[in-house]
């Protein structure tokens, strides 16, 4: 049975809004890296490249990981327009 996707062919719905909090925060893929690794999860810059490419579905630990270095909550990481609305 092959693995759900987006109603555009995505593997992930947080890619692009990953991108935006991460530039919003001056952060590099392997900067975030350290900072997620700082904060006691395993992901490298690998997993966020292939995240933010959508070549890699997103674990709940990794939602979890991004919602807490990046102060946000699981929705508006979810949701590209969320911030821009309110």
């Amino acid at each position: 049975m092959p693995k759900p996707r987006t109603e555009t062919g995505e593997k992930n719905l947080i890619s692009h809004r990953l991108i935006e909090l991460r530039q919003e925060h001056h952060l590099s893929q392997r900067g975030l890296a350290q900072k997620l690794q700082l904060a006691g999860y395993d992901i490298d810059k690998n997993v966020i490249t292939r995240i933010e490419t959508n070549k890699r579905y997103v674990t709940d630990l990794e939602l979890k990981a991004f919602t807490e270095i990046f102060q946000v909550s699981y929705d508006s990481l979810l949701n590209d327009s969320e911030d821009k609305d309110n």
